[in-house]
């Protein structure tokens, strides 16, 4: 599949002040433009965005209901009241139980962590989980990731004698439950100057709070960032401002000196020794601490993470890897069976969007296989799977679309829903299903603009290969770490050609390695090409084509850039 590349060069004005931006960080103009597209255009401002630091986070008393919040888990602890960190089965929620968990017990001992299960008990607080609460004399729940729409179950724990505290950063509703302390910079009525936070951070900046109001020094929170990292990575939230500063300091710490159960993922996933980037999170990292949750139960991840014992560690990990194993196998499988409907479904050819239903689809993994489609076909994805009379969904969106807001357009079908721009889930009867595609398509084809749907590709700055230097590289990865709204800078070169020793590589022949020269001078470049060897007959035609790129590490070739090709254009297709 070939892209449509989104280019628009650098106006004269542009030119000018990426020169003067240039000039006064001592970076080359190419990096200032990319600089300017994402709005930072002042020398200060540049300094920040390259040197993100711990002492710019927001001051954590900004946000609504701290104050409520920290002085009801400091009465918890006071009067020895039993408290339970509650979270959600995914990557962010268990790494924000892990989070406030390990940090609090240093300092206090009755406390407890509990993960419902995803089969059993469904997303979110359950009363399976409220009367576990119960029964070993929980006075205060400190729920993550979740319970913001809590409203009946929160109702219930209250008439039980337990409060809650929200640490959440899905979108409210109107109504919210009637918990002691609501933190979400979602809030309407919160003025927290930062809204893109995950769960975990915003169990951070509770931890945080707490830490300031008990005189307990910053420094104390830092080897828990690591976490904060791998939630900010695997939930996929905006890698700016506050986010990036976290996210800076927790990889930092996930490469220098991480817990002792990220160690063990680390180590059991082949990361050992490499510079460990949000790609890895993403890739490695993210999807074994969610396979628990998908397979089984989440709280063997939040067991592994909170492990102090470096042996024990390795073996609950390598148990979690086995998970992931079996977790690829069903993905496949579902994947492949999504792909055979959506094939057969000419409807769907028309539409702006997908929605697909099977009753013997695994709920752990239905948000996997939403990603796929979502990546294959370029529409908002929604897969559903019967649980009883009822039918529970993943739904994931392109970039631009709000699938959220389309959900809540047919809230009246829905028995629950949750989540934000990208990613969310809902619950609605069987029966209900082709009303709500109906509804749900019609919202989409009414609101999506045409060339959302599109394979588009952004193209940052066109370049000559002269211009890949070794500083240029060293200069680029001053920009990570790298996600939503500060994305890899990806480069496009023109008139390319191949120097005569490319060649086709991979178990099933489907990848380029390729050597490079351009039309402007006489540099061989390295690339590879992933997944595009249906271009190799053309390539090897001595023709000229264009590239888009990312600039990458050689791994093979120490101190030696290499080309990661997402896309080759034929001369013939300009």
């Amino acid at each position: 599949m070939h892209f449509k590349w989104n280019y628009e060069p650098p106006t004269s004005k542009e030119i000018a002040e990426a020169k003067e931006l240039g000039d006064k960080l001592s970076i080359s103009p190419i990096l200032a433009q990319l600089l300017i597209k994402r709005g930072i255009s002042t020398e200060s401002g540049a300094k920040r965005f390259f040197r993100p630091q711990l002492a710019d986070l927001i001051n954590p008393f900004l946000m609504k209901d701290m104050d409520i919040a920290v002085d009801r888990l400091n009465d918890a602890m006071g009067r020895k009241e039993r408290i339970l960190v509650y979270g959600d089965y995914d990557v962010d929620g268990c790494t924000a139980v892990a989070l406030v968990f390990k940090f609090l017990q240093q300092f206090y001992s009755n406390i407890d962590y509990y993960i419902p299960d995803r089969y059993e008990e469904g997303y979110g607080v359950s009363k399976k989980g409220i009367d576990y609460a119960k029964e070993t004399g929980v006075k205060l729940i400190i729920i993550l990731d979740c319970g913001i729409k809590a409203i009946e179950e929160i109702a219930y724990a209250k008439s039980l004698g337990i409060d809650f505290i929200i640490c959440d950063h899905h979108v409210p509703d109107e109504v919210m439950p009637e918990a002691v302390a609501i933190l979400n910079p979602k809030r309407e009525d919160d003025s927290f100057p930062f809204k893109h936070l995950c769960g975990c951070g915003v169990g951070f900046k509770f931890m945080q709070a707490w830490a300031k109001n008990n005189g307990i020094p910053f420094a104390n929170l830092i080897p828990l960032l690591d976490f904060c990292a791998v939630a900010i990575a695997a939930d996929i939230v905006p890698v700016v401002d506050e986010n990036r500063i976290l996210a800076f300091h927790g990889l930092k710490q996930l490469n220098q000196n991480p817990s002792t159960g990220l160690k063990a993922i680390i180590d059991v996933c082949g990361l050992n020794g490499r510079d460990i980037a949000m790609s890895d999170i993403i890739f490695k990292i993210g999807p074994r601490i969610n396979a628990s949750g998908r397979i089984e139960n989440g709280k063997e991840s939040v067991d592994l993470l909170v492990e102090k014992d470096y042996s024990t560690a390795l073996k609950m990990s390598k148990h979690i890897d086995e998970y992931n194993e079996q977790r690829k196998d069903i993905d496949k499988q579902m994947t492949e069976e999504a792909n055979q409907i959506v094939s057969k479904l000419e409807s769907q050819k028309h539409h702006s969007s997908i929605v697909l239903y099977d009753e013997n689809w695994k709920k752990g993994v239905i948000g996997i296989v939403a990603s796929r489609l979502t990546e294959i076909y370029f529409r908002p994805t929604i897969v559903l799977t019967r649980d009883g009379d009822l039918a529970t969904g993943s739904a994931r969106s392109i970039t631009g679309f709000d699938i959220y807001a389309a959900i809540k357009s047919c809230r009246d079908l829905l028995l629950n829903f949750g989540g934000h721009t990208y990613a969310a889930g809902l619950t609605l009867k069987w029966d209900s299903i082709p009303e709500f595609r109906s509804r749900f398509q019609k919202y989409v084809e009414e609101h999506i603009q045409p060339e959302l749907t599109e394979a588009m590709l952004d193209i940052d700055a066109q370049i000559d290969f002269k211009d890949i230097t070794k500083r240029l590289h060293n200069d680029l990865k001053r920009f990570a770490p790298f996600g939503p709204c500060n994305p890899k800078p990806v480069f496009c070169t023109k008139n390319v050609y191949d120097y005569g020793t490319s060649k086709v590589v991979g178990r099933e022949q489907e990848h380029i390695k390729l050597e490079l020269v351009d039309s402007n001078s006489s540099d061989v470049v390295n690339g590879i090409a992933f997944g595009q060897s249906a271009s190799a007959r053309y390539i090897k035609s001595k023709r000229a084509f264009d590239i888009a790129y990312t600039i990458e590490d050689n791994i093979f070739k120490r101190n030696q850039v290499q080309l990661q090709i997402e896309d080759i254009r034929p001369e013939d297709e300009k």
